[in-house]
């Protein structure tokens, strides 16, 4: 009988659990890294399709609208007798009889409603087919809603930023994608081989990580020719943003597997006759894949930063591609910064995603090596 009781008890629960359970119970401990996570997958689903979540055609330039303030979006409208529903005021433009500064009042006697899944301006979902549903529309086409206002073409910020999260967001998986693969495989072939093979790469990560990162970015961003097509500027770009992040990836690996290849299942797999790749890649490199995401999610908001501040000084992304720095250059001179203060709002943007994706790399990395909570 006391046997029998021992073996239909539930065993414990971390006994028998994965390593990537362990980590997933590790992470969820972290409650800023939780909200981080909620924030990034936001912040993607956003930058997929972001003509569903634009309201107006993010390029489409009014004359009638430049450096339109930003707009509020009102849930009960009494001045027009009670009714309840998402709607908006236009605004009216008058100016300072002393000083001729524009004032921008709104217009209570014409609300414009706003309704959910409207339809507005045809948009590509990811190349494969178009849409005009969009999560909020305006009624009035005339009077288009700009939640944060419009630069001095008149276009809509908050598309243009919710269109440039497109490119800002994935330039930072492509780039670090790039480098990962490059890290990885040097890392790996130097660690795992040694002797004067390892001798020659790890003097090429010195060489890399001697050089001074922005001055290398810029030289490399400013010889690429301005008339190339949005397409090849992109690639290009994240080219150069994955030939400096490397190094510090590959010098991680080649530690790794400089610890692993010592170790018994290394030498039971070789034993076994497994091929030196399936070693690699299936016995080593899957012990430390926490340890390589978290590497990755700390690494993606520096090359968002990193492309921000190349297309911030011209010598990124050009228009009319749209991106957080292409759109930041709008806010460079004094002029902007005094009359149009809203056009810093893609800034926002760029904290807020570095902000995320440091706190869920923080707490990857915590919950990495979760045998030793």
């Amino acid at each position: 009988m006391a046997d029998i009781a021992v073996t239909t008890l539930r065993p414990d629960r971390a006994a028998v659990a994965s390593q990537w359970q362990l980590i997933w119970w590790a992470f969820r401990r972290h409650k800023l890294a939780m909200v981080a996570l909620i924030v990034t997958v936001m912040m993607y689903i956003v930058a997929i399709v972001p003509g569903f979540f634009a309201i107006n055609d993010p390029n489409q330039q009014n004359a009638r609208a430049t450096f339109h303030p930003p707009q509020r979006v009102h849930l009960f409208d009494t001045d027009n007798g009670f009714s309840l529903g998402l709607h908006y005021y236009p605004l009216k433009l008058t100016r300072d009889p002393e000083t001729l500064a524009p004032i921008f009042k709104e217009d209570t006697t014409k609300p414009v409603s706003i309704s959910l899944f409207g339809r507005g301006y045809e948009y590509s979902v990811l190349g494969l087919f178009t849409s005009n549903i969009h999560l909020l529309a305006s009624s009035d086409k005339s009077t288009p809603l700009l939640l944060f206002g419009a630069d001095r073409l008149g276009r809509d910020v908050f598309s243009r930023t919710v269109q440039g999260s497109q490119i800002s967001l994935s330039i930072g998986l492509v780039g670090v994608f790039f480098s990962l693969l490059l890290g990885i495989v040097l890392g790996g072939v130097s660690g795992y081989y040694g002797g004067k093979l390892d001798f020659f790469i790890q003097r090429l990560i010195d060489f890399v990580l001697s050089l001074p990162t922005i001055p290398i970015w810029l030289a490399m961003a400013a010889a690429l020719p301005q008339g190339w097509p949005a397409a090849l500027q992109y690639m290009m770009i994240t080219i150069i943003l994955s030939l400096t992040g490397w190094a510090q990836l590959a010098r991680v690996v080649r530690g790794r597997f400089l610890s692993l290849r010592t170790e018994e299942f290394v030498a039971a797999a070789r034993l076994d006759g497994a091929s030196e790749g399936r070693i690699i890649f299936r016995h080593m490199l899957p012990s430390f894949a926490s340890h390589i995401i978290a590497s990755i999610t700390l690494a993606v908001p520096a090359m968002i930063l990193a492309e921000t501040s190349l297309s911030f000084l011209g010598l990124g992304l050009q228009p009319p591609t749209i991106s957080w720095g292409v759109l930041l250059r709008e806010a460079q001179n004094i002029r902007s910064i005094a009359t149009a203060p809203w056009l810093f709002l893609p800034g926002v943007a760029v904290v807020i995603a570095v902000m995320a994706l440091n706190l869920l790399g923080d707490g990857l990395r915590d919950a990495a090596d979760p045998y030793n909570k």
